[in-house]
């Protein structure tokens, strides 16, 4: 503390910190105090990390305090503790897990998530002197966040003490009882060690193995969890204490685990062992390097007995948590921050060996962001104010026209960044467009955009032709299927929906309709007419056309493909098979594009004949609802009002998304019948799409 970077910086706190005193009405200052004397101590950092202690605790309320003159890597750890001090959990049982992960991510230097697991400590130390309302808050952060947190790392003795403080506050009795128990059995643990030791003495002695005793008695916590876990009394915890034989040799692998072998043998010829709790972390260490053997034996009076045997080398690594981290002892991990906290072990391992900008950076593949009362949201990076709002609810996302972060006002584009609190603004009038498709980046915004781009396009087209339907028997004109297909191809349009669509929305005139009907003849030439049969000449060339009748398709020279089920109208092609004849497929087909590429020789230019027969094709709409029992009802309804044929109906159980599918079988005449169908359902409050298969 003598260090004149520590000096400067503890007089800085000394001056913010001068007005302000703790719940007890003692100084501020001994909290920054006692933390730094953990850091310094117990833990072992240097007196960067003791430095940032002090500025932490100046800056994070007096932000105008300037800190020129202090190593980068110092101002790097102050930011961090002072980001991780504006976590404010809303409900931290049910997403410690994402906290634990956003106070890593805070911590930019590794160092920052040690330094913030001793300031708990202190204040944990320190609980009695708060209110019991923060006092249960803190108790609870304390289990869920800080402790695993401490055990990650690997500060075994730091996390047991958290456990036992917590246990004495948020179960005062069982605490005293387990305490209690502990003191009152002590004379006879001390007695068993005694015992345990005696006959074993001579034998090591003779070996020439030099060896120190330690015995180690459970936590209150960790025997209340076992006593939990095994449903058992105090008096059944066969570990309440474990004798550890810690071996003093030389830091050679092959000579430690010989010794180590040894010292079993001489204890299992002593003591009868349950092999059944043989653990040999000597052959094969944990993933984490931790070393040791462990086996319980049973002396003569039949009492059980925890025996750790471990090198001094091992014990030193094991007690001061630098062979453990995240995957100690079943605690899950992530892979990337998994590693990353491996890296902080390294850092306290090697101090002197890594620089400021050596520090290994936190996982940046996640961003952690604020709603205004408190929850924690979680997102891809690079995610913008819209994907968020998409995470809160779909209907937020749709009718999003802005945000606010903090009190600055952004627009639906704006990319959030970690520790973001994020307030959505909506207008009524807002509708998804098609450009949100180009910078939302989540999966849930996509699909829904999508959902509601696909809804809107068949409501502007049920739209655009009632108004047309309306002129046409005003101006006492048909608008037929071949013409509607004429002047999509002559426009370009992508399909009679996509028209029906532009005409709702004022992008198509409706007069021009009516001048392409008038001029039809004049502006299209007549295609000669092909003799109405199957058994046209096929020369393989693709000049020929067969001309389709839309009655009596399951003739001998051609048949429908039930892969994409054509119907009367739509733009087709047809295949040469080998032995079904000519099937029939949509241009649209999933699998047009594979038979025109690998097989141009057995393609057929098709036609439609120009006025439409009696016939009838099958195909299968999927309606995917909001779960409503008279959701169905209405689609019957709605089909009912044109000229198709309900052949069958299935509805499937609920999707991960809410949604149910109902599956529809028609008989259709046409695809402008189909058509108007699926405009029909598609209007239907509880549909939130239809899809023709």
């Amino acid at each position: 503390m003598s260090s004149d970077l520590v000096l400067r910086a503890r007089a800085i706190a000394l001056e913010a910190l001068k007005d302000e005193v703790r719940s007890d009405q003692t100084p501020f200052i001994g909290h920054p105090d006692a933390v730094a004397a953990i850091v310094r101590d117990e833990i072992g950092l240097g007196e960067e990390c003791i430095a940032a202690v002090y500025l932490h605790e100046a800056t994070r309320v007096h932000k105008e305090i300037s800190l020129d003159g202090f190593p980068q890597d110092v101002l790097v750890m102050v930011d961090g503790l002072n980001r991780i001090s504006t976590i404010k959990p809303k409900d931290t049982r049910l997403e410690a897990e994402n906290y634990k992960k956003l106070i890593v991510k805070y911590s930019s230097d590794p160092r920052v998530t040690v330094i913030k697991i001793a300031d708990r400590l202190e204040i944990m130390r320190s609980l009695g002197s708060f209110p019991k309302s923060s006092r249960e808050q803190k108790q609870l952060e304390t289990l869920m966040l800080y402790i695993p947190l401490a055990h990650q790392l690997g500060l075994y003795n730091i996390k047991s003490e958290l456990e036992d403080i917590y246990f004495k506050y948020a179960d005062p009795e069982q605490y005293r009882a387990i305490k209690n128990k502990l003191a009152a059995t002590a004379p006879e643990r001390e007695k068993l060690s005694c015992e345990f030791i005696e006959p074993l003495q001579e034998k090591l002695t003779a070996a020439g193995i030099k060896y120190k005793m330690k015995v180690r008695t459970k936590t209150a916590y960790s025997i209340y969890r076992k006593m939990r876990a095994q449903n058992v009394p105090f008096e059944g915890v066969y570990d309440v204490f474990a004798m550890r034989f810690i071996i003093d040799c030389d830091p050679d692998p092959a000579v430690e685990k010989d010794l180590c072998w040894k010292v079993y043998s001489y204890v299992t010829q002593e003591y009868e062992p349950d092999t059944a709790r043989l653990r040999d972390w000597l052959t094969n260490p944990k993933p984490n390097g931790y070393e040791s053997l462990h086996i319980t034996v049973r002396n003569r009076a039949g009492a059980y007995i925890e025996v750790q045997i471990r090198t001094r080398r091992m014990d030193e690594i094991a007690e001061s948590g630098l062979a453990s981290h995240w995957s100690y002892k079943g605690i899950s991990s992530e892979k990337t921050l998994s590693s990353w906290l491996n890296s902080v072990r390294y850092a306290l391992e090697h101090p002197s060996e890594l620089g400021p900008d050596e520090m290994p950076p936190a996982p940046v593949d996640e961003i952690f962001v604020f709603t205004p009362t408190g929850e924690l949201r979680i997102l891809p990076a690079g995610a913008s104010v819209l994907d968020f709002a998409f995470n809160i609810h779909s209907g937020l996302g749709c009718r999003c026209s802005g945000a606010r972060i903090g009190v600055k006002a952004v627009s639906i584009r704006e990319t959030l960044h970690t520790g973001d609190v994020v307030e959505i603004l909506t207008t009524r009038s807002q509708t998804p467009s098609k450009d949100w498709l180009d910078f939302v980046v989540t999966g849930k915004a996509r699909t829904k955009i999508k959902q509601e781009l696909d809804a809107s396009l068949r409501k502007q087209a049920a739209a655009g032709r009632e108004v047309l339907e309306r002129r046409l028997r005003n101006w006492k004109l048909e608008f037929t299927d071949e013409q509607q297909h004429e002047y999509v191809r002559r426009h370009k349009l992508p399909g009679i929906l996509q028209m029906m669509a532009a005409i709702g929305d004022d992008q198509i005139d409706v007069n021009d309709i009516k001048e392409f009907i008038l001029d039809y003849d004049n502006i299209t030439k007549p295609d000669v007419q092909e003799p109405e049969t199957r058994k046209a000449a096929f020369s393989g060339s693709g000049d020929d056309i067969l001309v389709l009748s839309a009655k009596d398709v399951k003739g001998l020279q051609y048949t429908m493909a039930h892969c994409c089920n054509p119907v009367f109208g739509d733009d087709v092609f047809g295949f040469v098979t080998r032995t079904a004849g000519i099937k029939i497929h949509r241009m649209s087909c999933p699998n047009a594009a594979r038979l025109i590429e690998h097989y141009p020789y057995r393609i057929q230019r098709v036609k439609w004949q120009q006025t439409q027969s009696s016939g009838e094709f099958l195909c299968t709409l999927n309606i995917f609802a909001e779960p409503d029992r008279n959701a169905l009802h209405s689609i019957m309804d709605a089909a009912s009002q044109y000229r198709v044929s309900v052949r069958s109906c299935s509805v499937s159980p609920v999707l991960k998304g809410g949604l149910e599918q109902i599956s529809v079988q028609l008989l259709v005449p046409s695809g402008a019948e189909l058509d108007k169908v699926m405009s029909a359902v598609g209007r239907i409050k509880s549909v939130n799409k239809v899809k023709r298969i």
